[in-house]
C-alpha cells in the first residue's frame, strides 16, 4: 500500500490507499477517527469517484485514479429517493472499502430510508468517528453544543482523574469527546437499551459501561463524587413523535426519543436524584428545546441546583446546566 503525495495528504484530511487491500493497515488508518480513508484497490475493481467533494460529515473527500461514473450513478439514485446531500452521501458510500455487491446493498438501504450513519456504520461527532450499530440513536449535530459544554466543565476540574458520567449514552458519542479532551477522566456510561450499551463499549473501551435506567446501575461509591453529569435525555413530547423524520421514527428506538407528555418526564426523574450524585462543585448538563426552557429551568431549580442556560440559536436547542454551587459573579 502507498499513500498519495504529501502535498495532497497535508492539504486535506484524507489518506489515499492506492494498491492492494491490506486489512491491518486499513484498520489502523480507520482507528484515527478524524481521517477518512478512501480505498483504491485492484481487488475492489478500482472503485472511486470524482476529484474533490466536500463530505457530508465535515470531511474533505478526495477521490482520484478511478471512475467518476459510479459516484454519479449512486448520487442519481439517492437524489431520486429524496436525498438533499446526494453527491456528498454518494462519495461517502463509494469510499467504503467494500465489494461492489456490498456497496449495492448499502445504497439500497439508504434509498429505502435507512439513516446514512447506520448504513456507513459510523457518524462524525465533534471531530470523532463514532461507530454505530443499527437501531442505535444517531448522535445529532446540535448535541455537539452539549458535548462542548461538558468538556469545558471537565477540563476545568483541577484535580487528576475527574469523574464524569454519560447517562442515556446511546453510542457513547459524548463520552468519547470527553475522553478525547481529558484522557485521565474516570468515565461511566449508562443506557437502558442493551444495544446502545454494546455499541458504547466499542467507542469507549476505557469506560465502565452500564445497562440500567438512569442512576440505577452506578456504584454507590460514586454518590457525591461526580464532577460532570451529562445526559442526552429523550425530550420529544409523545404527541410530536409522528412528526419526526422517518429516519428517526422507523430506525431509532422509541425509548431514545420519547420524553413523555411534555418531553420533560426523563428530566424530572433525573433531577430528583442528581444533586446527591454530584460532587461539591459538580454540574448537571442536559439538552432541551427552546419551548421547554421555562419548565426545565424550574425542574432543575426545584431539585436544589443552580440553573444556567447556554442557548444555541442556530440549531434551536438549549444546553441547561444545573450546578451544585451558584455561578460566581463579579460586581462593581
Amino acid at each position: 500500500m502507498s499513500s498519495r503525495p504529501s502535498s495532497v495528504v497535508e492539504s486535506t484530511s484524507v489518506i489515499m490507499v492506492s494498491t492492494a487491500l491490506d486489512q491491518r493497515m486499513v484498520a489502523s488508518a480507520l482507528s484515527t477517527q478524524t481521517t477518512l480513508v478512501l480505498m483504491v484497490s485492484t481487488t475492489l475493481d478500482q472503485r472511486m469517484g470524482r476529484p474533490v467533494l466536500h463530505g457530508h460529515s465535515g470531511f474533505d473527500v478526495v477521490v482520484v485514479d478511478g471512475i467518476a461514473g459510479e459516484v454519479d450513478e449512486v448520487a442519481r439514485r439517492l437524489r431520486a429517493a429524496g436525498s438533499v446531500y446526494a453527491e456528498d452521501e454518494a462519495a461517502l458510500l463509494c469510499a467504503a472499502p467494500v465489494s461492489h455487491a456490498a456497496l449495492e446493498a448499502m445504497v439500497a438501504r439508504r434509498v429505502a430510508g435507512a439513516p446514512l450513519e447506520h448504513v456507513l456504520g459510523w457518524a462524525e461527532f465533534c471531530g470523532q468517528r463514532i461507530l454505530l450499530d443499527d437501531g442505535v440513536f444517531v448522535p445529532r449535530r446540535r448535541t455537539e453544543a452539549l458535548a462542548r459544554a461538558a468538556v469545558e466543565r471537565l477540563v476545568a476540574v483541577a484535580r487528576r482523574s475527574p469523574v464524569a458520567v454519560d447517562l442515556c449514552c446511546g453510542s457513547g458519542a459524548i463520552g468519547a469527546v470527553l475522553l478525547a479532551h481529558r484522557p485521565d477522566t474516570t468515565l461511566y456510561a449508562s443506557d437502558i437499551d442493551p444495544a446502545a450499551v454494546r455499541c458504547a463499549r466499542r467507542n469507549l473501551p476505557e469506560a465502565r459501561e452500564v445497562c440500567a435506567d438512569l442512576f440505577d446501575g452506578l456504584p454507590a461509591a460514586l454518590r457525591g463524587r461526580i464532577d460532570v453529569l451529562v445526559a442526552n435525555l429523550p425530550y420529544v413530547p409523545t404527541g410530536d413523535l409522528p412528526t419526526l423524520p422517518a429516519e428517526a421514527r422507523e430506525h431509532e428506538r422509541r425509548i431514545a426519543l420519547d420524553g413523555g407528555a411534555d418531553g420533560l418526564a426523563p428530566l424530572r426523574r433525573l433531577a430528583t436524584d442528581a444533586r446527591s450524585w454530584l460532587g461539591p462543585d459538580g454540574t448537571l448538563l442536559v439538552e432541551v428545546a427552546d419551548a421547554q426552557v421555562p419548565a426545565a429551568r424550574t425542574i432543575v431549580a426545584r431539585a436544589g441546583l443552580h440553573p444556567q442556560l447556554l442557548p444555541d440559536d442556530e440549531r434551536g436547542c438549549v444546553v441547561l446546566l444545573g450546578a451544585r454551587r451558584p455561578p460566581v459573579t463579579t460586581g462593581v
